[in-house]
């Protein structure tokens, strides 16, 4: 293929690199040893196409079958013009050999020539050349005018012209401007020594005035005889311009610009009169040149020859097979080419394997690639269930690689597994691993998911217990209680020590399994559930947040969420935060026996360890309360006394050894007698509910002594926060006499104080429809019957009568229930009560 310019050799190479693996590239631009190395590339066989100028047709004699012009016109450095009958004969018959008769044509692009060309061509019939250029060899160095006449004088006879004006006439022109030269142009041999300058050739095809500038440089160094360098090139400044150009990085156009350079030095190290030392300069010149030849050739070879492709159409011309083989590493080999990657059952082609070799480089791939998928399938069947994983995405993992992704299915608990893989695996070996990926996710489920599965299974709850158990189920074992309260609230204790057998703990917010929540669990119900509720066309994980964290307790919500979301992880969503529902309920727990005592007339404060179970303070709590259904009021109030500690009597050695160590009373001992507190007896409604009134217009399912024992048991004052503690209580200096007790008038102070939203006649929030209820009337009635007098009931808005406080009575005597929580608590108040004394 024959173009006429660097642009259009480079873009023909680069298509038949595409399409048939590559070819070689020659251009005068390139050094001997570059063209050289191209050629042989072609010779050999290793491309069969070879994309050139015009230079093909000066000395490059090779086995060329066709020869076919992508152009028949050329830019001749002044015009651009027609190739004449004789220019397309010479570069024409480069193809053919011997006795081999060669072809040339045209491309698609160019243009046909005419039947007479072609007949000329092959007939060789070329017009005669009737005219040559001639310049006066004979030159006149008296002066430098002399030398400019001998240059311009014509030849003066028929059959010659003129030359035109080369880079040297152009160069000595320019030269002598410089005032330095003509300073110097004293004598015929200083004259002559100037001509010779400006005949070094302008290999690097830079503007005139600078390739003019560096033979005045190389002028001025010779005519200097006061220099040390004795009227020669300097031998330091000749190795400053080596070392630029000693250099092997850079693309194509860089290098072929370096060895531009390193020509011109070639020619001047070889000027034996201008160096100390010519022959250290020519070996130094010629090392770097063919160190730019080389560096040149192989990123021609790199760009314009893909080795894998040229190696494959040659086998596939010899109708050779092909050797394929896959290493450990998955890599798909083809002649020991790399053609792709085996990513578990699918094979993923090399990117750059395009059209029709790309379908080629598949076939040949799928010999080898239908024995190792075979292989690979026996060994998934046979691996054991560590090696297989779940992604937080549903997709099956074996050795790194997915084999199978999670759809969804109307068993959340049992989504369907569809294989990754091609038609290379099939038949037995399919089904084989279906079955096995299979049994493998219903064990993995069950085993993350233990306490969910034994509760679906279970055949000891029955009655409404089981239709809450289901519920918890299809939820994946975290309920809102408001959305069960009416069937929680039917159910017997029997009913709950059912569920309760099986992990289930019902809180004041939320029915959940606390085993559940740990990270691994967590993981896969989110995993579970948006394979559940995605559609067909959806893709289950593309719109879901971030889940939180493992160990955090709760973050900010995000707003964008579906819904669902954060209940699936074991979060509630409480104003701007979701918080770990777990978390929530101990903060409930807080919160319910402050209530209970009526520190705060039926409200409470936020202390620092309800913040700290929850991980935020300040706005963010109060969101969080307010979320829950609470209000704030900063009101004044008189901090409960908190007394002071008596200090412990010291103990001798002795002591400690012959008395047993009582248990001491921690917080963490407190926590855990609260947990044994049967938290179904209390729910949300419960601690929400208003004075004087059973929540949700129920009796109190809690007896009257173990009440009391819960709210003896811990303490109100070991709610306060620490700065109120400070002031219900003072120290007395031990140092100042004993002064007399004063009365117990502690000092009101502000403070918010945190009550749950009222409601109003039975439960009912402002603004909701008001309904009729038996049990509402009969409390009615009997507030009425306590109320001084009959008097008429306050209208609404109006502060009614307080009641009469009922007369003490002797409590109901019974035997106390030993297997009770609360007689747990009894038993740890009065182990405390004898520690302190």
């Amino acid at each position: 293929m024959v173009a006429f310019s660097a642009d259009q050799v480079y873009a023909i190479a680069e298509l038949i690199r595409r399409q048939r693996g590559g070819a070689a590239v020659v251009m005068g631009a390139l050094s001997p040893r570059t063209r050289n190395a191209q050629v042989a590339l072609y010779q050999s066989g290793e491309v069969d196409f070879l994309v050139a100028t015009d230079a093909i047709g000066m000395g490059l004699n090779m086995d060329v079958d066709h020869v076919a012009f992508a152009s028949t016109g050329k830019f001749d450095g002044r015009q651009h013009r027609p190739l004449q009958v004789s220019e397309l004969a010479q570069i024409a018959g480069r193809a053919g050999r011997y006795m081999n008769d060669g072809t040339f044509g045209v491309t698609g692009d160019a243009t046909v020539p005419s039947e007479e060309t072609i007949s000329r061509i092959e007939n060789h019939q070329f017009e005669p050349e009737r005219v040559f250029q001639w310049r006066n060899p004979h030159l006149d160095f008296s002066s430098v005018a002399a030398l400019m006449r001998s240059l311009e004088i014509s030849p003066g006879r028929s059959g010659l012209a003129k030359a035109q004006v080369g880079d040297d006439l152009e160069a000595l022109t320019r030269m002598v401007r410089d005032p330095d030269v003509s300073g110097c142009l004293r004598s015929p041999m200083a004259i002559k020594r100037l001509w010779e300058v400006a005949q070094v050739p302008d290999f690097r095809k830079t503007l005139a005035s600078e390739h003019a500038a560096l033979l005045t440089r190389l002028f001025l160094f010779l005519m200097d005889p006061s220099k040390e360098s004795g009227g020669c090139i300097p031998d330091d400044w000749l190795g400053r311009q080596m070392q630029r150009l000693d250099r092997a990085d850079g693309d194509i156009d860089i290098l072929a610009a370096r060895l531009a350079h390193i020509r011109t030095w070639t020619y001047v190290a070889n000027r034996v009169d201008w160096l100390h030392n010519p022959a250290h300069w020519q070996e130094r010149t010629r090392a770097i040149e063919d160190k730019l030849s080389d560096a040149l050739h192989e990123r021609l070879t790199q760009r314009f020859i893909d080795r894998r492709t040229s190696i494959l159409m040659k086998r596939l011309r010899q109708n050779e097979e092909l050797m394929t083989a896959v290493n450990g590493d998955g890599e798909v080999l083809v002649e020991g080419e790399y053609v792709g990657r085996l990513q578990g059952f699918v094979f993923v082609p090399d990117p750059r394997a395009e059209g029709e070799q790309g379908r080629i480089l598949r076939n040949a791939a799928s010999q080898a690639l239908a024995g190792e998928i075979s292989e690979r399938a026996q060994r998934l069947v046979m691996a054991p269930d560590a090696d297989i994983s779940l992604s937080e995405h549903g997709r099956i993992l074996w050795a790194g690689h997915p084999v199978a992704e999670l759809k969804g299915s109307d068993n959340i608990l049992l989504p369907r597994v569809e294989l990754v893989a091609g038609e290379e695996l099939n038949g037995s070996a399919r089904e084989n691993v279906q079955t096995r990926l299979d049994a493998w996710l219903k064990m993995h489920i069950a085993n993350v998911l233990a306490p969910l599965i034994a509760l679906r299974d279970a055949t000891d709850v029955e009655g409404l217990a089981r239709g809450i158990a289901f519920r918890l189920v299809e939820n994946l074992g975290t309920l809102a209680r408001e959305t069960v309260s009416e069937d929680v609230r039917a159910l017997d204790q029997a009913a709950r020590g059912q569920l309760r057998k099986h992990g289930v703990r019902f809180g004041a917010y939320s029915i959940f399994m606390p085993a559940l929540l740990k990270p691994a669990s967590a993981r896969l119900r989110l995993t579970l559930w948006a394979l559940h509720r995605a559609t067909a066309e959806q893709e289950p994980f593309e719109s879901l947040p971030a889940p939180p964290t493992p160990g955090l307790t709760s973050v900010p919500a995000d707003q964008a969420a579906p819904e669902g979301f954060y209940e699936a992880v074991g979060f509630r969503v409480c104003g701007t935060r979701a918080v770990r529902i777990d978390m929530l309920e101990r903060v409930a727990d807080l919160i319910r026996p402050i209530i209970a005592a009526r520190t705060y007339n039926g409200g409470f404060t936020v202390t620092p360890d309800m913040m700290s179970l929850v991980g935020c303070s300040g706005e963010e709590f109060s969101s969080l309360l307010r979320g829950l259904g609470y209000r704030s009021q900063i009101e004044r109030v008189k901090p409960p006394k908190v007394e002071e500690p008596k200090p412990a009597e010291p103990k001798t050695a002795e002591t400690k050894t012959e008395e047993p160590q009582p248990e001491t009373h921690t917080p963490g001992m407190v926590e855990e007698a609260v947990e044994a507190v049967p938290q179904d007896e209390i729910s949300a409604s419960d601690i929400m509910a208003p004075e004087g009134q059973s929540p949700a217009g129920e009796e109190a399912e809690t007896p009257p002594d173990e009440a009391s024992a819960v709210t003896s048991a811990l303490a109100p004052e070991a709610n306060l926060p620490g700065e109120q503690q400070a002031l219900a209580k003072t120290t007395p200096d031990s140092g100042a006499p004993e002064q007399p007790p004063a009365e117990d008038t502690p000092t009101e102070v502000e403070m918010e104080i945190w009550r749950p939203q009222r409601r109003r006649h039975g439960g009912r929030k402002e603004g909701a429809e008001r309904t009729k209820s038996p049990r509402r009337d009969k409390r009615k009635q009997s507030g009425e019957q306590q109320a001084h007098g009959e008097k008429k009931p306050p209208r609404r808005g109006e502060r009614g009568p307080r009641p009469q406080q009922k007369p003490d009575r002797k409590p109901r005597e019974r035997e106390p229930d030993p297997d009770s929580p609360f007689a747990a608590l009894a038993v740890l108040k009065e182990r405390v009560r004898g520690n302190d004394s």
